[in-house]
């Protein structure tokens, strides 16, 4: 099941991180460093918003929403479908775009450094 959204052209990513995730090594690596569940809520050109989660506190997986049934979100990353495009390709820095405001995180903020290997992985599939 695709993860992707028309609407939100950067949303592939999620099909890319729930890929790198699906290596029973990478994903209790990245379950080990990551430790919470991250939610991304993205807002596209026509002003609709989005979200999706990564779970890293218990299962590994991604999904649609902002955490899985039953669950909450330890992180909440909100920025436009652009910037997460850049994030997710290497053209932008998380803490540039915080720094600047087109990021917005709630919830733990430290938990939200946890995210750079996760994307990371991402990047190295996109570009396979």
């Amino acid at each position: 099941m695709s993860l992707k959204e028309d609407a939100w052209p950067s949303s592939a990513a999620f099909d890319l991180i729930s890929s790198a995730l699906s290596d029973e090594a990478e994903r209790k690596d990245a379950v080990k460093k990551g430790g919470s569940i991250f939610a991304f809520t993205l807002k596209n050109d026509n002003g609709d918003t989005e979200s999706w989660y990564i779970d890293l506190k218990e299962t590994g997986t991604v999904g649609k929403g902002t955490a899985p049934q039953g669950k909450k979100a330890g992180v909440t990353l909100k920025l436009s479908d652009l910037d997460f495009a850049k994030l997710i390709s290497g053209k932008a820095n998380a803490q540039k775009l915080f720094m600047s405001g087109k990021l917005k995180i709630t919830g733990n903020v430290m938990n939200a450094t946890k995210m750079e290997p996760i994307l990371k992985k991402a990047q190295t599939k996109a570009k396979l």
